[in-house]
């Protein structure tokens, strides 16, 4: 019997963290990969994720490695990471995942997607720091939202279910699922999948084998490796953040902040319409299935 190939592409979410085991990570897309296939049927499952990865990384990267695995189903979950960096262009964004879900999709693969939380609410900045970071990944939801339905692709909308604001589901870190969150994920997207027959196998258990993080565990996390993370962030986005932060308040005293949201929507307007822009032969979108 031919096995099922499944294949993770993706940042640290879709590796794993905060789901140990074993002293690896083990992660949603190796839940849902047990769940994909009949029982007993095999399944060949690669994580080709990598924390910290971009939209540009798993075009460059990831993206050439899955295609030499020739998957029948592929997840493509990222984008946070580019909205952590002074670097953040929405257009770039938007040719990087068109050209990663038209490669997969031309080629009849099962191309899984997704849109996630902002980062910022998620660590509970302030709201001046943390509303420019939300209109950047409403920003790249939208693009994913489009770009799914462009190629076909079988999307979760996990950026504003209940789950978010669940603190049990995420681990001690705040930005990423716990083995709760973890176990959600998958079987949500086991849930959409068993929908349309792609999933035949049992859905995956959501009862967690281990407790959720404790608030004392988060405080604990950032004054040992989160120290470490926030310095590295700030490092790179902190002064751009500052100076978005003070733009988002003068406009809030002028009672234009609207403005900021108008222009973050026609970004996105602009990016998805220069996929199909003479010299872009590259990203041309291919007709949904």
């Amino acid at each position: 019997m031919k096995a099922l190939r499944f294949a993770a592409l993706g940042d640290s979410l879709t590796e794993g963290i905060g789901d140990p085991v074993d002293g690896g990570w083990r992660g949603w897309a190796a839940l849902l990969a047990d769940g994909l296939a009949p029982t007993g049927a095999p399944v060949e499952f690669r994580n080709f994720a990598v924390s910290g990865a971009q939209t540009a990384d798993v075009r460059g990267r990831q993206m050439p490695r899955a295609l030499g695995f020739s998957p029948d189903v592929v997840s493509v979950v990222v984008g946070v990471n580019d909205t952590l960096r002074r670097t953040f262009d929405i257009h770039a964004v938007a040719a990087h995942l068109d050209a990663v879900y038209g490669a997969f999709a031309e080629r009849g693969t099962i191309v899984l997607t997704a849109c996630l939380p902002d980062p910022g609410a998620m660590l509970g900045l302030p709201g001046a720091l943390a509303r420019p970071l939300a209109r950047r990944q409403r920003a790249v939801n939208d693009v994913v939202h489009a770009l799914s339905a462009r190629h076909g692709a079988v999307h979760l909308h996990a950026a504003e279910d209940d789950w978010v604001a669940d603190r049990a589901m995420w681990s001690a870190d705040r930005l990423h699922p716990g083995e709760r969150g973890h176990w959600l994920f998958a079987a949500r997207f086991h849930a959409v999948l068993a929908a349309s027959g792609t999933a035949r196998g049992p859905a995956p258990d959501t009862e967690p084998q281990r407790p959720a993080p404790t608030r004392s565990a988060g405080f604990w996390w950032l004054a040992t490796a989160g120290t470490g993370w926030v310095a590295r962030r700030c490092t790179d986005l902190l002064p751009q953040l500052v100076a978005l932060a003070a733009d988002e308040v003068r406009h809030g005293l002028r009672g234009t902040g609207a403005r900021l949201d108008l222009r973050a929507s026609a970004g996105v307007t602009a990016a998805l319409s220069a996929l199909s822009s003479p010299g872009t032969a590259e990203v041309v979108p291919r007709a949904a299935s």
